[in-house]
């Protein structure tokens, strides 16, 4: 007689697998301190909170602290209410939603633009549907670029190449190769979040332009930080126009929620009407549109905040690389410390959390490769340099405390 399947211990196996490998996800129990942003307040493991600072958040230049964000978000909650009634096509359309499109196009250059409920959505989505509806599409996928862009890939069925990072020269070798009758959809990153290395967007276009492809960039760790305007590294590099498709995220730097692509509108409007995470998802609420619309319109005009945080980032930096702290090449706003092993990854982040205040996340494996673990800090506006110092010198007695190796 057949045995039953045990579903427990086939899911008690799973987990263990990720402890024995050292890469087991502890998610930390805080608040932030409105206004007060990088303070906090960590409940774990505490009699009662206790203050903690944050150095891993993504709202790179805190504007999701910001008063104008907080009051446009107050004043759209006791206009229309909470949720946005269903999705796009069917009650949750508002005024906010399209008001919000508008000022992404215009970010961007392109001629519309449209909304999704996260960077991961827009993303996996939008590549899936792009190459169900082009035929016989061939998609050229940097080997870094994200999991929901590789998942998007992925469920578009779509014959894929990948090529080597940044190398240009690999690119075209696949373009080359490739049936010239056939689409092709040339997909990769501004700036890669775990490494700070920025692509060489020109470079790629040319290609593009070359072998007659569309280009598909996604720029959500760029958004809001580079260029005049925040348009992203495409802004800052003045290649937005030469690029079919650019992503980006409402969540890091405008500092509220949700994703979107900018295009011309015969994109934009195949989107809309073939992408069932689109189609069939309930469409953000409106609060968080019209928080993120004060964003947006902010950081259009002001580069206060962009400067604040590309100055911190370098002295951050400079900190670490004179304590002889491993502190890996990174041209953006991206401070990686590397480690190298998942598990004294995790003991320098609990020690940091547990005696020093620092709430700084692990990166393990398979967000980055095994053997690559890391710690990832970014720095904003508005962390110190006193602060600065304190977390160096925090780091580098866990570092002699671990007997674990700095530059000399």
């Amino acid at each position: 007689m057949t045995e039953p399947v045990n579903y427990d211990q086939i899911f008690d196996s799973a987990i263990q697998r990720l402890h024995t490998e050292g890469r087991y996800r502890v998610f930390i129990d805080i608040l932030r301190n409105k206004g007060q942003y990088p303070n906090a307040r960590c409940f774990a493991g505490h009699n009662g909170p206790k203050p903690i600072t944050v150095w891993c958040s993504n709202d790179y230049l805190a504007m999701g602290q910001h008063p104008k964000v907080i009051e446009a978000m107050e004043q759209a909650l006791h206009d229309v209410g909470a949720g946005s009634g269903g999705t796009r096509n069917i009650g949750g359309n508002t005024h906010y939603h399209i008001q919000l499109e508008e000022e992404l196009a215009d970010l961007h250059g392109k001629q519309g633009a449209l909304l999704f409920t996260s960077g991961y959505v827009s993303n996996d989505a939008t590549l899936s549907t792009l190459a169900k509806i082009l035929p016989g599409c061939v998609i050229f996928s940097d080997e870094l670029n994200h999991a929901s862009m590789i998942a998007g890939i992925r469920n578009s069925g779509a014959e894929k190449k990948v090529w080597r990072h940044n190398d240009v020269e690999h690119l075209e070798e696949l373009l080359a190769a490739t049936d010239p009758s056939l689409p092709k959809l040339i997909a990769f990153e501004s700036v890669y979040s775990m490494d700070g290395d920025i692509a060489p967007i020109h470079a790629i276009c040319d290609l593009a332009e070359k072998y007659n492809a569309l280009t598909y960039i996604d720029e959500v760790h760029a958004v809001g930080m580079y260029g005049p305007r925040g348009g992203g590294i495409s802004d800052r590099d003045k290649a937005a126009h030469r690029i079919d498709i650019i992503e980006g995220t409402l969540g890091k730097a405008f500092g509220v929620m949700g994703g979107y692509i900018a295009a011309d509108t015969r994109i934009i409007d195949v989107i809309r009407s073939y992408a069932p995470g689109f189609i069939f998802t309930t469409s953000l609420s409106p609060v968080l549109v019209a928080g993120v619309l004060a964003s947006v319109r902010h950081l259009k005009s002001s580069s206060v905040e962009r400067d604040g945080q590309q100055a911190a980032a370098a002295t951050l930096k400079r900190l670490f690389a004179q304590a002889g702290l491993p502190v890996m090449p990174s041209t953006t706003h991206i401070v990686p410390l590397m480690v190298g092993d998942p598990v004294k990854a995790k003991k320098i982040s609990d020690i940091l959390l547990a005696e020093y205040g620092v709430y700084v996340q692990p990166i393990n494996f398979p967000t980055v490769p095994r053997g690559t673990e890391r710690l990832r800090f970014t720095p904003g506006p508005a962390h110190s340099e006193a602060m600065m110092a304190d977390l160096t010198a925090a780091l580098v007695e866990i570092w002699d405390r671990l007997a674990l190796k700095l530059a000399a």
